[in-house]
């Protein structure tokens, strides 16, 4: 696990003194946190690449940038690929020889032999960087659910690449913010890939890989798209195929020379990841996180888990006050505002888990796959609604919208006549293109948050509603929110994260499985939670998913008010946001009138960031990762 970053030049020379190793070096200085082991540059006449390491696996064979084929191809590589032991074994048949052991140089032998289809063999998460001397092409890719980061810039005179945001923006202020990205930011909570907050950086897409050839234009390709195909099968059928899919992929995700921990929830996703780990590891140590306001603790119940599941529990408990102490480096770290108020706990529980290991397993992913969100059963409560012809539907419309706002059946007749395209973007709604007018000082009709959910929706059009909303899901919020999160808060903490229900067979499983055996029997991820019978303790098995919630409603109220308030008058974004609007939210949200925790803290976010990134008024300052 690292971080990397590298540029290529347009021409075949590098000019002098422009980017020199001095600069690349601070590039990935900046992203010591993601490798705290080891360091490595390559230079030649027309490429740079630089690396940082955090040592998981083969500490003496992982150096890296990595040379193969006598110097013809060098490799960065952040990441792992669980397969690689097979790969390996597939090309020494083939006549390829290795001298160290390592995945790394098992994906660059990989690209020797099989070119840009390399990507399709990958079991894994990765994005890494592969420059052939010879042909003078560079090829990079991103993981198929983007659950390692990848940012590139093209300039006038060649392209950046980098493991998080903050390296290309070393020594260079003239980075404009953009405004399609901030008003897109105000509806999800977070910027939706390719964007970022910097109008001139982009995110590789999952499923993605960039080719660039001597003296030709930067290629962007898709590799991998997700997709679901449900096909009739029992219950019976679904339980036995996850059943096996999941113990096969926890059981890869286990390859490593150190200790491998987990983190552990109240909920079914992490105890399912932590009960199949212990076949591997019986002494696997778990970590949790809680808050003393009632309703947001649940190191009780995962503690009760723990003890039955025989694994050691490690559990913390989150102060308002610890949260606005770490709140900025929080920021810092997410390299884009990310307004999803479980960075905290997420940012918490992985601070804890370093001081006892250096790789841990997460249950994300679980729900957008599986069908684990309850507002996925929403198409059957509204099902009614599709015998319904168009024009009347647009006459109900039109007399629910009359009603009181806030009248029993309202919200419900405007959802069941409301198309899905329109009604559902994702997870997270934070405000809709009527109240962003009211947020924004230039607030355009012309970039609605249908731009980015609408082509997901045509791709999708021959799906059933449910699957449809698990691939915006996937396609949105699990990329931009979820897995931003985990990658980021764990390696804040030089800790490596890997999340099993992420891995391509597992989803080759969950995209057969029909909306029955998703959303049936009054319950969500239905035929998951049948194939844990027996595997979690049954007192887990349908509990109500709590994640690690966060009260950041009772905070901004009290210990937090202040600080709000103190984020939204220093903050120099006159520009982007009416603070009068966003104190009229606090104060709302104060008084009892309506909760506006999570639109306040969407606002806050940005605004920190804003005194981070642009102001440089907050400094952050990199901290040395526990040693185990």
């Amino acid at each position: 696990m690292c971080g990397f970053c590298g540029y290529i030049a347009k021409t075949n020379q590098l000019e002098s003194g422009n980017h020199e190793q001095n600069a690349m070096t601070a590039r990935a200085e900046i992203i010591n946190h993601r490798g705290p082991d080891d360091a490595g540059y390559y230079t030649d006449d027309q490429v740079q690449l630089a690396f940082r390491r955090l040592s998981i696996i083969d500490l003496a064979g992982g150096h890296q940038p990595l040379p193969y084929e006598n110097e013809r191809y060098y490799i960065i590589f952040n990441g792992e690929i669980y397969n690689y032991v097979e790969l390996r074994n597939e090309l020494i048949k083939k006549g390829y020889t290795f001298e160290t052991s390592s995945d790394t140089e098992v994906l660059v032998a990989l690209y020797a032999d099989r070119g840009v289809d390399c990507v399709n063999d990958l079991r894994g998460m990765f994005g890494f960087i592969i420059w052939d001397k010879q042909e003078r092409t560079l090829f990079a890719a991103r993981d198929h659910f983007g659950i390692k980061p990848f940012y590139y810039m093209e300039t006038d005179d060649g392209i950046f690449f980098a493991s998080e945001m903050k390296s290309l923006l070393v020594g260079d202020d003239q980075h404009p913010v953009s405004k399609k990205a901030l008003q897109y930011y105000l509806t999800f909570q977070f910027v939706p890939e390719p964007r970022t907050l910097m109008e001139d950086i982009k995110s590789l897409e999952p499923g993605h890989y960039l080719l660039k050839k001597n003296g030709e234009a930067l290629q962007n390709i898709a590799f991998w798209t997700p997709e679901f195909a449900p096909v009739h099968q029992s219950i019976d059928e679904a339980k036995k195929k996850i059943q096996d899919v999941l113990i096969d992929s926890v059981k890869m995700h286990m390859r490593s020379d150190v200790p491998v921990g987990a983190f552990l929830s109240s909920g079914i996703d992490s105890t399912s990841i932590v009960a199949l780990a212990k076949r591997y590891n019986e002494n696997i140590k778990t970590f949790t996180v809680g808050f003393a306001s009632k309703g947001y603790n649940e190191i009780d119940v995962a503690r009760d888990s723990a003890e039955k599941l025989g694994v050691e529990n490690y559990a913390l408990e989150i102060t308002p006050e610890m949260c606005m102490e770490e709140m900025p480096r929080i920021i810092w770290h997410m390299d884009n505002p990310v307004a999803d108020p479980a960075a905290i706990p997420n940012y918490f529980v992985a601070r804890e888990a370093r001081k006892h290991v250096k790789v841990v397993l997460s249950g994300e992913g679980s729900d957008e796959l599986f069908g684990g969100y309850n507002i996925y059963r929403e198409p059957l409560s509204l099902k009614g609604f599709d015998a319904i012809p168009q024009p009347g539907k647009t006459l109900l419309h039109a007399l629910a919208s009359r009603l009181p706002v806030g009248m029993k059946g309202r919200s419900f007749l405007l959802r069941g006549t409301t198309p899905l395209s329109e009604r559902y973007v994702g997870n997270a709604f934070i405000f809709n293109e009527e109240e962003k007018k009211f947020v924004l000082k230039n607030f355009s009709d012309q970039t609605p948050f249908t731009d980015i959910t609408n082509p997901i929706y045509r791709r999708s059009n021959g799906n059933n509603k449910l699957d449809q909303m698990q691939l915006v899901d996937i396609e949105t919020w699990l990329r931009g929110d979820i897995l931003v999160v985990a990658d980021r808060m764990t390696m804040a903490h030089s800790l490596e994260l890997r999340v099993p229900f992420l891995d391509k067979e597992v989803f080759d499983v969950a995209r057969t499985l029909p909306a029955e055996l998703k959303t049936g029997e009054g319950t969500t991820k239905y035929a998951f939670r049948e194939a844990m019978r027996g595997i979690v303790p049954d007192s887990i098995l349908f509990r109500k998913k709590l994640g690690f919630p966060v009260p950041i409603r009772i905070w901004l109220k009290n210990e937090m008010h202040d600080w709000a308030i103190k984020i939204i008058h220093d903050s120099d974004t006159d520009a982007y946001i009416n603070k009068s609007y966003a104190l009229k939210l606090l104060d709302d949200h104060c008084s009892g009138k309506i909760d506006n925790s999570r639109k306040l803290w969407t606002v806050l976010m940005f605004m920190l960031w804003h005194q981070i990134y642009i102001e440089k008024t907050i400094q952050v300052e990199q901290q040395k990762a526990v040693q185990v």
